[in-house]
């Protein structure tokens, strides 16, 4: 007999080149707990349709926890033929209980809606970590804010200094992004959720096998409705990729924020050396190679993802062997983004804030939309504000000074609407308390953002 689960009806030997082309036992032996979990369940299934006595039932079961326990020592011994993980843990099962029981446990499955299923049950529990370990990089960002809250330092658009903001304003805006982040990953996992074991290679499991059984035991949402959709459907796998790819490029912003906040040049904040390097060569340097890994590795996981939507793009219907493809994909992206939000965790939580390299920073040319709102405020309407303010700080640009430093006669040239009050705008914390509206950088509306994503957090840690 042949040691292939398909050989059957072939005449000659694989060629060694194509058994080495067509295994991908190397690294779908990480989906061996699902792999065994899966069968686990299909043969209690078996045994409800009568294809199984108890005792065969009991025998197959009892062989798959011995191969589970080998997998798990790293004792099991993968051999020539193991193609995949399925057909090694079947020739395993086979040893030890013998082909007569054994081979009965595939009835009516096929590795196509073995393999999806395992894949499924794989990512829940993957998506699930993730999800815990965003919510932790969400924690530590919110905590932080809410100690350093005081800090105000330059806001930036174009990377030039635009308004005074608070440290804690501009650290949240991250973690409202990971929030959602958060919330796709739930998303995703909502539709991964979904079991197409009994559905066999393409038309369904001919043998009354109760598919509802088998998604409770397995503790799926709901079975699959269509078998030709649930061999072939990887767009949860999709999903996922582009999920890893939109938060990868989050952190990569904030490491790229942080890089630029780190050198001497802005000097607003130190590294730990725990999530620094040194040169080789340059005795001084204090490289901030955690960021700089965050944001390229950013990039490894966007390959991933356009690797896996041209595996797909031009595949037919139901199975093909194309998407053996896409685990590799899938296994190197949840690892690269799982490391990458442990790394942005621990580099915010450790880092240090130079509060007065922040205040430092601050320049009264950031007031000018200050100078704006004065006016306005005097019955001015923006727009005429908005130029007169501009005119304002071209004249201190030729005077070589700044802003609050022009003349009030010169002032009072450019608009009779300035008054001697227009002093009261030369205050960097009054510019941030005037910003009180939701989700403005006044100290009120950032405590309330800080009340809401702890009062979130709280509900995410609960509803599990």
């Amino acid at each position: 007999m042949s040691s292939k689960l398909w050989g059957g009806r072939f005449s000659t030997r694989m060629d060694p080149i194509m058994e080495r082309f067509n295994a991908s036992i190397g690294f779908d032996k990480r989906l061996f707990e699902a792999d065994l979990k899966g069968s686990r369940v299909y043969a209690m299934a078996l045994r409800q349709a009568g294809l199984l006595t108890e005792n065969e039932c009991k025998k197959i079961n009892d062989a798959l926890l011995i191969i589970e326990n080998e997998w798990k020592a790293n004792a099991f011994e993968i051999k020539p033929g193991d193609e995949d993980i399925h057909t090694a843990n079947e020739r395993r099962l086979k040893e030890l209980i013998g082909e007569s029981i054994g081979g009965k446990l595939h009835t009516g499955r096929s590795r196509n809606d073995q393999v999806a299923t395992d894949v499924r049950l794989w990512m829940k529990e993957s998506m699930n970590h993730l999800k815990k370990l965003t919510l932790d990089l969400i924690q530590v960002i919110t905590l932080r804010a809410e100690k350093e809250i005081e800090v105000i330092m330059p806001g930036y658009t174009h990377l030039q200094r635009a308004q005074p903001v608070l440290w804690s304003h501009w650290l949240l805006s991250y973690a409202w992004m990971l929030k959602d982040d958060f919330e796709r990953l739930q998303n995703v996992l909502w539709r991964t959720d979904v079991c197409p074991l009994g559905s066999g290679a393409i038309a369904g499991n001919p043998f009354e096998i109760n598919r509802d059984f088998i998604t409770k035991q397995l503790s799926f949402r709901e079975s699959s409705s269509n078998s030709m959709h649930a061999v072939a459907d990887r767009d949860f796998v999709a999903e996922f990729q582009f999920w890893a790819s939109l938060t990868a490029t989050h952190l990569s912003r904030l490491a790229e924020d942080l890089i630029i906040f780190s050198t001497k040049e802005f000097g607003f904040v130190t590294l730990s050396d725990a999530y620094s390097t040194g040169s080789s060569l340059m005795p001084q340097k204090k490289n901030a190679d955690s960021l700089e890994l965050i944001r390229g590795k950013s990039a490894r996981i966007l390959g991933n993802c356009t690797a896996i939507l041209t595996l797909l793009k031009g595949i037919p219907s139901t199975f093909n062997k194309d998407l053996q493809e896409d685990k590799e994909k899938l296994f190197d992206t949840y690892d690269t983004i799982s490391d990458v939000i442990k790394v942005a965790t621990g580099t915010v939580e450790t880092l240090t804030l130079n509060c007065e390299e922040c205040k430092k920073a601050l320049s009264t040319d950031m007031l000018a939309t200050d100078l704006a709102y004065f006016l306005v405020r005097k019955g001015l309407p923006f727009r005429n504000a908005h130029e007169t303010a501009g005119k304002v700080v071209s004249v201190a640009e030729q005077l070589k000074c700044d802003i609050l430093n022009v003349p009030f006669d010169t002032l009072k040239n450019i608009s009779e609407l300035f008054t001697e009050d227009v002093k009261s705008i030369c205050d960097f914390g009054s510019s941030v308390e005037q910003y009180k509206s939701k989700g403005g950088t006044a100290t009120s509306s950032v405590n309330l953002q800080i009340f809401d994503m702890k009062q979130w957090i709280a509900r995410q840690r609960t509803d599990k």
